[in-house]
């Protein structure tokens, strides 16, 4: 299934553009990094896990006690999941790595700080987690560091891969900016392609239990925590919405829960009409 509309895309753009972000101008997560320490400078995604992780994260037990071994469940189920939505319509899904690292990493779109936070870079084509984040969004942002939060920010950025594949980031061009930008439009598909996934993980058999209601609204929580007004809120004391690159707090929410509660990559179409 393609999304019902499509953006515009991005050539000649420098760094900032070429990379889909979840949110900018982060500070590092700092901190230790816990359960997630084997994921460190680690891909996972296509069959080449980490060898640690690979060997002692076999069950569903594993992954409800290890937090690494339960993210590489979340990589698997979402990656699965839009295998199954491809194949249905007789495309061919491509199973891209999720690349973990701190500080910074050399990525196909050029050199990214944790300052950038989580991202998908087309050009590799490969999704990539500051591990510190999960605990940026905690202590900067308010939102609970939750499971289903890590989850949401991973399905999300895989929301913009499906969008590659379909061409979508292709066509988003120079409007980068703006509350009805298509690039705004794109982050709030990915919102709603997360809400997708979501409302089918327990379909792909790796998510170990049901979702409750009180992990969605912490994934609701965790989309509103990163809406352009309240980041330009905090920062600077006022919102600017000509500059929005990522939506309105409660635009994500909205478009979150769309996906959640029709659970079809046909009604994220963002592209038309007002959002």
């Amino acid at each position: 299934m393609s999304p019902g509309g499509v953006a515009v895309g991005g050539g000649g753009l420098g760094l900032a553009g070429l990379l889909i972000f979840l949110v900018i101008s982060l500070l590092s997560g700092g901190g230790g990094l816990g359960q997630l320490g084997p994921l460190e400078d680690q891909r996972v995604g296509q069959g080449d896990t980490p060898s640690e992780v690979s060997q002692e994260c076999r069950t569903g037990a594993d992954a409800n006690q290890r937090q690494d071994c339960r993210i590489v469940a979340v990589v698997n189920s979402v990656q699965n999941f839009w295998d199954g939505v491809f194949e249905r319509s007789d495309r061919s899904y491509q199973y891209v790595d999720t690349v973990f690292f701190t500080d910074q990493v050399q990525s196909g779109c050029g050199l990214a700080s944790s300052q950038v936070g989580p991202f998908y870079c087309p050009r590799d084509p490969a999704v990539y987690i500051d591990l510190g984040f999960f605990d940026e969004l905690s202590s900067r942002f308010g939102a609970k560091d939750t499971p289903f939060v890590e989850a949401y920010v991973i399905a999300h950025e895989y929301g913009h891969h499906v969008q590659n594949q379909l061409g979508v980031l292709d066509r988003i061009g120079n409007d980068t900016q703006g509350p009805e930008s298509r690039a705004v439009r794109s982050e709030l598909q990915a919102d709603c392609y997360a809400g997708v996934w979501a409302a089918n993980a327990v379909e792909t058999g790796l998510i170990i239990a049901e979702l409750t209601q009180a992990d969605i609204n912490n994934g609701l929580d965790a989309a509103a925590a990163i809406g352009d007004d309240r980041i330009q809120e905090q920062a600077q004391g006022q919102v600017n919405p000509e500059t929005w690159t990522h939506g309105s707090s409660e635009q994500r929410r909205r478009w979150f829960s769309r996906g959640y509660e029709q659970g079809r990559p046909a009604a994220c179409d963002t592209f038309s009409g007002s959002i």
